[in-house]
Order: structure tokens, then C-alpha cells, then sequence
């Protein structure tokens, strides 16, 4: 059964969540704030000992018009990181709307705790990944 970790990076956080192939489904975990803005690689580090997924899937920020939004780049960068510093497999997927999704969903919820919608558009984009 593969388990994979979703990241929805950001300039100033990261949210997390975990997912497993089988039944295409994840679960929002954490979002991570980011060390010197940097992110948190020890952080990281811990989730992925704990978890020990497969492979990663972060999300790729590309507007309704199909070009790469501007955080494109530090998406993409983050994903090379990861992939080079743990020797992860990492796949970029769509993350369109994912975190107006979240705030949807998520309604007065995250009006009380605003990272809660980093961690569930991490969750989306990795259910997107796995249905694709």
C-alpha cells in the first residue's frame, strides 16, 4: 500500500498532508512555518521518517488562464529539494483553486485557525494527483 505526502508550498508556510494509493484519499496533517525562510527541513525530515512514503506530490501553482503562476518557480525549486535532499520520488500536480477549495470546505472552521487551509489544499492536491 503506497503512502505518499502532499505539500502545498507557500513564500511563508507549507502545508502537509499524508495519502495512500489504495483508496486514493488523504489526510491534512500539519503546515509547517518556514525556518529563515527557508523551509522547515527538519521538520520534514521527521515526517518523512515517521510516514515513510513512497514518494511526495507537490502542488504546481498554474492560474485559470494554464500559465504558471508567479510562486511557480519556489514551488518547483522546493519540489527539486526534496527530491535531491531525501532521494524521494516528486511529482508536480495541478493545485488550481485547491486552497479556495479549502476555505470552502473548511468554512467558519478556518476563519478560527487560518493555517488549518494550507494542510487541507495539501490534502486536495494529493487527491488530485492520486485520481489522475
Amino acid at each position: 500500500m503506497a503512502v505518499l505526502l502532499g505539500f502545498d508550498y507557500g513564500t511563508h508556510k507549507i502545508g502537509v498532508a499524508v495519502g495512500q494509493a489504495l483508496t486514493r484519499t488523504a489526510t491534512p496533517l500539519e503546515t509547517l512555518g518556514m525556518v529563515n525562510k527557508k523551509p522547515d527541513w527538519q521538520r520534514i525530515a521527521r515526517l518523512l521518517d515517521e510516514w515513510r512514503p513512497q514518494a511526495a506530490v507537490v502542488g504546481h501553482p498554474i492560474e485559470m488562464t494554464d500559465r504558471e503562476a508567479d510562486n511557480a518557480a519556489g514551488a518547483k525549486r522546493f519540489a527539486r529539494q526534496l527530491q535531491g535532499r531525501f532521494h524521494l520520488p516528486v511529482h508536480l500536480a495541478d493545485e488550481r483553486l485547491t486552497s479556495r477549495e479549502a476555505w470552502a470546505r473548511l468554512g467558519e472552521k478556518a476563519g478560527k485557525d487560518p493555517t488549518r487551509v494550507d494542510s487541507y489544499a495539501a490534502k486536495l492536491i494529493l487527491e488530485t494527483w492520486l485520481n489522475d
